[in-house]
Parts: C-alpha cells; structure tokens; sequence
C-alpha cells in the first residue's frame, strides 16, 4: 500500500471517528443518537418477564406442537393486554419465557398471564358445554344500556352451535346451581379454576355471537378489557407452572445504565492514558483505532436489534480491555524487531507478519468461549455472549486493518519513524513493565505448590461451611423495596416472621433507603403480593414501591449447574481441538487446558474462601474466565512454537523462559488495561453488574498467572523427555 493511500485511509478513519461519536452521542439532522436506536431490556427499561414451565409427559414432535400451540395463545393473551413490545419465546424444551416491557403492575400482569388452564363454559350445575377453542373473538364495547363498557363474544361455527343448545337449556328450568351465588339460568366462565364471570341467560342466542353486560352501571374499562383479553387468550394445550420470574422498575435500570455509561468512560480514558504513556505516538494511533472499535461496537449492537441488557454493557466494556490486547500483541513485535536494530518501517512490517497469526489464534479460541456460552446460557447471558462475540471479531478488524493503516503511516513518516514515538528508548530498549527476567520452569514446583494449596483451602472452606449459592441456584425469592427511609432489618423480619420463610434482610440503595429480601424459599405470587401488603401496614408502602423482585423454582438451580459444568467442558474440548489442529500436537492443548482447569478451581476456591455469592452471572464470568485464560495462554505457546524453531541448540528450559519472558510484559500490559475497564464499573455500578464483574476480575489475575507460571511449566513437563537433535562440528545426531 503506497504512502498517499494511507494518508488518504487516515484521515477517512480519523474523520468516521469524529463524525461517529459526534451522532452516536448527539445524533445530527433525521440520524438518531444511539441511544434512541438501542433495544434497551428489562433490567434497564424496567418491566416483567416470567418463565413458566409445561406439565406434561410428551416428547418429540408431539412436544414441540404443544409448545408452539402454548406459545401462540400466550402470544395473544399478552398482545391482548395492550402490552407494547413484549415477547413470548421457547425456552428449552417445555419452557417459555414471557417478556413485558414497561408494566406497572407486574403482580397484575403475571396473575393474568399464569392463569393457565383451560378456558371452560359451563352450566351452573357445572357441566362442560364449551371451551376456549369455540370462542373465535372476544372484545369490548359501550354499554348504552346500563352504562360503562360490555364484553361482545364470537363463537366458531361448531362453537355457536354449542352455544345456542347451552342457553335453550338454561332457560328450559332443568338446572340446579351448584354453586352459591350462582343463578340457575347462568353460564359460567371459567378460567384456571376460578370464575370470570358468571352472566344470566335472558334468550336463546343462536346467531353465534353474544354480549355480557353488568346491570350496575355496566363493566369498568379495565374490567372489560382484562376479561375479554382472558377469553379471548383461548384454551391452553397444557398446564403451565411459573418457576422463574424477575419485576425491574425503570429507575434501577435507568441509575445503573447510568453509571455504567460514565464507568465505562473513566475506564476507557485511563486505558487511553496508558496506551499512550507507555508506547507513545503509537499508543495514539491505537486509542484512534479503540475509538473506532467501540463505535463500531455500539452500532453493530444496535444494527442487529440485539437487546441490550446491563451484563450485555458490562461485556462492551470488558471486550474494552480484550480489544487492546491484540494492539499490545502487535506493538510487542514492533518493538522487538525495532530493538534488533531494524529500521521503523521494516519492524512494522515484520511486527504486523509475526503478530497476525497470534492475535487470531489468541482471539478464536476466546470466541470459541463465548459461542458456547451463547449456546447453553440463560437468556440473560445469551445476552452477554453475542455482544461480547462482536467485540471480539470487530476488535480483530480493527487491530489487524486499521491499526495497520494507521502504524504504516508513522512509518512513512520521516518526522515520526523513530525510536521514541514507537515507545521505546534511544538505547534501543523497549519501554517495560518488568525489565528482569526470570526462571519460570527452574521454579515450577513452587508454583505448583501454591496453586494446589490455595485450591485445597478455598474448597475446603467451600465445601464444610457450604457455597454461598444465589436464589437461582438454590431456588427461592428476592423482593427489593423502596421503603422510603432508613428502616431496621431486624424490625422487618419481625414484621413478617408469620410467614416463616427464614429471610435475609439487607440495606441497599444511595441511603440505605432500601431493603432487599431474599429467602431460599419459591413464594407464590400471592404469598408476594401479601408479604408488601404485610409491609404495607407497617411502613405505609405498596405495591408501587417494589423496586424489582425475583423468583426462581428449585428444578432450575440444579439445571444451572448442570450448565456451568456442561459449559466449561465443552468450552474445553473445542479448545483443546483447535489448538492441537493450529499447533500440532497435543501437548500444547492438553497443557492449556489443565490450566484452564486450575483456573476454574481457583475462581471457585476464591468464592468459598471468601464466601461470594454463586449465581447465573458467574457462569457467564467463569467461560469468560476461561476464555481470556486461554488467550494469554496461546501468545505465549505461540512465541515458544516460534522459538523451538529459531532456537534449536538451547534446551527446552531455556526456550520455555525466553518465551515466557518475551511476552511477559505483554501479559502484564494486557491485564492492567482488563482491569482498568472493569475496576470502575465494580466501584459504581449496580449489584447487578458486579456479579458478572467479580469473577471476570479474579478470573483476569488468576489467568495471567497460570498463562505464566503453569501453562508452559506443564509443557515442560510433557516434553522433557523429547529426543533433541545436537549439533557437533557441522553434523547432527539424535541425543
């Protein structure tokens, strides 16, 4: 590429900076601000969202009609309610996930929703004359007879059929009320056990459609409206359990999206300042190039119509600090070949050559996490995946095309080819982190030793005083309240130790204004809706102050185990392949992934010891984990592959620690900027977010370490016994 097409490609980049931030904030004549064009979701918009489970022992493709044909009515009983923008998706095999964004009265809207037996019409001695399957439409009108509203019912043709025979026999006299309250000439509607509402046959109806009136003053809109939206949501296939549900109030989400926004800015502008502290004019054109990836981040979020939830934001941001180090890995080269004495624009070329092949490896099998995690996560975490899986093919473009543009044109440059602006000193030295160099294998088993006895400790913590398991891992309920003032836990419990659920109570909020209660218990929503009112009489609060609420059956805390597990070692079986296709042989994947296994261990030592809690987040922090683990793993296998071949009268060890002290900084480096993204986001940012960032922060320390104090350690191990080929007087032979 000749110098006036990089000039030209510059000032391209440079400008779609400018003009890309300038609208993504702003937005400019009939182009929106990103921020109107985002699909925002219910952690951050507020809203409902419940996942109910089917009752029955169908399998195949019998199962999937069902649920299709569950989904379907659930669809339109949702739409029915006036509920804009909300969803009803498969989950699994028998679940299903309803989404309502922007309820008010999320007790109302689940009530409703989870009224799931057949809809059923029935004389008033109780015998069946129609189901929901008869009615073809439901709707309201203007009583002007009695005032207010009416419901106007169509039946099918069969179902108009059912109907006129059902009303010439509650009129004929022959029925006996078996209900109290109940006239004789009624027919009663039915729905989940209950009566909907129960109107008196005047005449025989035979024209296939009927009204429902009130003779005092008519129905209420809302009365109207939900009645009719019940009967016309049909007859459910199945029964249908709630095992999951979650209620977010818009003011939570709104705070968190927030401070997320300026965390993410802070954390952005100190990786910024690094990158130009220690690499320079260099470090500039990366920070131009980390402009335009978040850009392209944010867009491609939004271009896709991926929902973006607060863990999704947390994943933008750590992608942050994965983006960069495919410009250190880059830079490292540079500066390397600079230091052997090549000149600027012959470093950049061959940094670029030997740079690319590692950058995609380390990010692939990054990717091959976050797929994974996408496959088998939960709908929250599925969330996080894709928008990480974005960022990281986005940060391979810009690392490997633009960055590259950018780094050629210094190059060129008469004024700016020097040492100094490509962050390294007269002497020819590069700018470090870490100047000494160590044994790494010589000190192998020192290393072990310290990762075995921090395993063992954590876990026998873990184990004999027990996992601090979330309520999605154990099952039970989280009801966060807004009770307007400082109130005393111990107060609260006492309040509502009638129920016996066994609470535990905590403040929460900028005031301690807040109490979140959780209990390893599964409540009804009834037993929820009494407990506020319970809370309501002491402390004058209602429904209206629930700030969000969570409940989570016991069958899905043994499945979300199931998955983590299942996750990491499938993560771990693609990677191992992958590897042993890209390096050939199966000693380097083998050797990463026992790392990847002392990771994990770590991770879940460091929460027994410390008594963290587990939940669906930390699935999601541990893939990560294993991720970013295995990335900082391949750099270094890459250079050791390199250095076997370029260096083959040194011994294994010897090879093994320049490799490891070639890329040292580069790991250090890595880690720092990582950390600088999510640091802030830890410090202000919801709890929400904080447990999908704590184990990303252990994970992010504890991979470094084991990329280089065991990854290549156990390599040695492997390959001690090799037979080397030695060089004597111009001529080979085997040792």
């Amino acid at each position: 590429m000749s110098s006036n097409v990089r000039k030209v490609l510059s000032i391209i980049i440079i400008l779609v900076v400018l003009v890309g931030w300038y609208i993504t904030v702003f937005g400019i004549g009939g182009i929106s601000s990103v921020k109107d064009v985002l699909k925002f979701g219910l952690d951050i918009n507020g809203g409902v969202y419940v996942v109910m489970e089917a009752e029955t022992d169908q399998t195949g493709d019998e199962l999937k009609q069902t649920m299709e044909q569950t989904r379907e009515v659930l669809n339109k009983r949702v739409n029915a309610m006036g509920i804009s923008e909300s969803t009803v998706n498969i989950e699994g095999d028998k679940r299903l996930r309803i989404e309502m964004p922007g309820v008010d009265n999320a007790e109302e809207a689940i009530e409703s929703i989870g009224r799931t037996a057949q809809l059923q019409f029935l004389l008033a001695d109780g015998t069946l004359v129609l189901s929901g399957e008869d009615v073809q439409n439901a709707g309201t009108d203007l009583d002007t007879e009695h005032g207010g509203y009416k419901i106007t019912l169509q039946f099918t043709s069969e179902g108009g059929t059912k109907f006129a025979e059902a009303t010439e026999k509650a009129l004929s006299g022959s029925v006996t009320s078996a209900n109290t309250g109940v006239d004789n000439k009624a027919i009663i509607i039915m729905l989940d056990n209950q009566i909907l509402t129960a109107p008196v046959v005047q005449s025989i109806i035979s024209n296939g459609s009927c009204e429902i009136t009130s003779s005092n003053g008519g129905y209420t809109l809302n009365d109207a409206t939900t009645t009719a939206a019940l009967i016309r949501g049909g007859a459910l296939p199945v029964t249908l359990n709630e095992i999951t549900s979650s209620v977010q109030t818009a003011t939570i989400g709104a705070d968190a999206l927030h401070k997320s926004i300026i965390a993410g800015a802070i954390g952005l502008l100190l990786v910024f300042v690094l990158m130009i502290i220690m690499y320079g004019l260099l470090g500039v054109m990366a920070d131009i190039a980390l402009a335009l990836y978040v850009l392209l981040d944010i867009w491609a979020v939004a271009a896709i119509g991926a929902v973006l939830t607060l863990p999704g934001i947390a994943a933008i941001i750590l992608s942050i600090g994965m983006a960069v180090d495919a410009n250190v890995i880059i830079f490292a080269r540079i500066r390397e070949e600079i230091s052997k004495g090549k000149t600027i624009r012959v470093a950049v070329s061959e940094g670029f050559r030997h740079a690319v092949v590692t950058v995609l490896d380390a990010q692939i099998t990054t990717l091959i996490a976050a797929i994974v995690l996408y496959l088998i996560g939960s709908t929250t975490v599925k969330g996080f995946a894709i928008t990480l899986m974005i960022g990281i093919v986005i940060s391979i473009f810009t690392a490997v095309v633009i960055t590259q543009i950018l780094i050629g044109l210094l190059a060129d440059s008469e004024k700016y080819a020097k040492n100094k602006y490509f962050g390294v000193n007269e002497d020819g030295t590069p700018k470090q982190f870490v100047k000494k160099e160590f044994k790494f294998v010589k000190n192998r088993k020192l290393y072990y030793i310290i990762s075995v006895a921090v395993i063992a400790v954590g876990l026998i913590f873990g184990l004999v005083r027990g996992f601090n398991y979330g309520i999605d891992f154990t099952g039970g309920t989280m009801l966060q309240l807004d009770m307007g003032k400082t109130v005393n836990t111990a107060e609260v419990a006492d309040t509502i130790s009638s129920y016996n659920i066994n609470p535990t109570i905590v403040l929460a909020g900028d005031n301690n204004d807040q109490v979140i209660i959780k209990t390893t218990e599964a409540l009804t929503n009834e037993d929820r809706v009494a407990i506020v009112n319970t809370l309501g009489e002491k402390y004058g609060i209602s429904e209206s102050n629930i700030l969000a609420s969570e409940q989570f059956g016991p069958t899905v805390g043994n499945e979300l185990k199931a998955n983590a597990v299942k996750s990491v070692v499938i993560a771990a079986i693609c990677m191992l392949i992958y590897i042993i296709f890209r390096f050939k042989t199966w000693k380097y994947g083998v050797s990463s992934v026992i790392a990847l296994a002392h990771d994990v261990l770590i991770v879940l030592a460091m929460y027994g010891l410390f008594h963290i809690t587990i939940n669906n987040p930390f699935i999601a922090g541990i893939l990560t984990v294993v991720g970013y683990s295995i990335n900082n793993t391949i750099v270094i296998f890459d250079r050791l592959r390199e250095n076997r071949t370029l260096y083959k009268r040194e011994t294994l060890e010897e090879t093994i620690d320049k490799s490891i002290n070639q890329t040292l900084n580069r790991s250090v480096m890595t880690s720092i900027t990582t950390l600088l993204c999510m640091i802030p986001m830890t410090i202000m940012v919801s709890t929400a977010i904080r447990e999908f960032i704590i184990p990303l922060i252990i994970g992010v320390i504890v991979g470094t370490y084991s990329s280089v104090f065991l990854a290549s350690p156990i390599f040695y191990e492997f390959s001690k016994g090799e037979k080397k080929v030695k060089y004597v007087g111009g001529n080979k032979k085997d040792k």
